[in-house]
């Protein structure tokens, strides 16, 4: 199976969550959201970050999808 992220990806989620276990970790533009407080959180903005630096990331998610 092939890899979903790329290795400098889960580099960019490793230093994120690293953060987020010291505590320094910010949310929003420049940090001005204020502290994050949950792993998931921590995650996505690592996967973001890996996004703008233009790693291999899967595009956002948009929502759920409904299924009838």
């Amino acid at each position: 199976m092939a890899r979903k992220y790329s290795k400098a990806s889960g580099k960019e989620v490793e230093k994120e969550m690293e953060r987020y276990n010291k505590g320094t970790a910010k949310s929003g533009k420049g940090g001005k959201g204020g502290k994050v407080k949950s792993r998931k959180q921590a995650i996505a903005i690592g996967l973001s970050k890996a996004r703008k630096k233009g790693d291999k990331a899967p595009k956002k998610a948009t929502g759920s999808k409904k299924k009838s």
